[in-house]
This record gives C-alpha cells, sequence and structure tokens, in this order.
C-alpha cells in the first residue's frame, strides 16, 4: 500500500507541475482514454446535483479544451500554483484505487500580482498498471460558485 500511496503522489505531483509550468499537452496524457475531467462547485456536489463548470467526458475533450486554450481562447495570461494535500488512497481493486486529496492554486499574473484563485478538494478514480497510473475521473470540488475571473487553465 505504501509503494501505491507514493506512486500516487508522484502522479498528483505531475498533475501540479505540468499545470504550474504551462505543460498541458503533457497534462492530458495523464488520463486514460476513456478519462474524465469535471469542475463542480461543492454547494452542487453536496446536493447531488450534476451541473458542472467544466465537463469533459474523455480525453479527446480533455485535448480539445486544451487546444481551444492554446489556438482560440482569449483569457488572462498568468502563472499558476498548485500546492496538494496528502492524498487519501482506497484500494478498488487491483487495477483502480480512489484518491481524495485537498488543494489550492494561487494565480500570478505577468505585472507580478499573485493571488489565491481556488481552493478545495479532488476525488480522484485512478487506473493501476504496473508501468503507470492514469486518471479515469478527475473531479474537481470547489469551494465556491465564485471564480474571480475566467476558468480558463485547469485546476
Amino acid at each position: 500500500m505504501s509503494d501505491l500511496v507514493g506512486r500516487v503522489t508522484n502522479l498528483l505531483a505531475e498533475y501540479a507541475a505540468s499545470i504550474d509550468e504551462n505543460r498541458l499537452e503533457d497534462w492530458v496524457e495523464l488520463f486514460a482514454e476513456a478519462g474524465s475531467y469535471r469542475v463542480v462547485p461543492r454547494e452542487n456536489h453536496d446536493q447531488g446535483l450534476p451541473v458542472p463548470l467544466i465537463l469533459c467526458r474523455n480525453k479527446k475533450m480533455i485535448r480539445d479544451r486544451i487546444k481551444a486554450l492554446r489556438n482560440a481562447n482569449e483569457y488572462n495570461l498568468h502563472h499558476d500554483l498548485h500546492i496538494i494535500g496528502a492524498p487519501r488512497v482506497v484500494v478498488i481493486s487491483p487495477t483502480e484505487c480512489s484518491v481524495r486529496a485537498s488543494y489550492v492554486v494561487y494565480q500570478t499574473t505577468l505585472e507580478g500580482q499573485s493571488r489565491l484563485f481556488s481552493v478545495g478538494r479532488y476525488e480522484d478514480r485512478v487506473q493501476v498498471t504496473d508501468d503507470r497510473l492514469r486518471f479515469l475521473e478527475k473531479l474537481v470540488v470547489v469551494d465556491s460558485f465564485s471564480v474571480p475571473t475566467l476558468l480558463a487553465t485547469p485546476l
């Protein structure tokens, strides 16, 4: 189990680094082909309401989101900094585990102004293989409906 916790911790660290270092194409590769990415306000999640802020049902949709971000969308240019808490890992089967971890994201503008952008938790399902871990489901539960600016880069 401790080996799996270490592997999951490394997966989450790579998740954060790929976003923070603007390697968003690498971020996409952390997902299984059928992997999903959803961002849901805590209020909706707690009430069982399915309406997300962002919904990508599979890796193709995740990849399209990054292509649009790179080529079509206009948003405030910034640098992200993710801080992810220690993960709680529960083995579901030999090939799958659930992971829960809190996160904080700070954003710094190109002018050097930093601010707290988002706080919440990850509730993930992770595919476990001998050579690699991948997200089957990445659920980001944000503590607030309020997003200070456009939610462009991944949380």
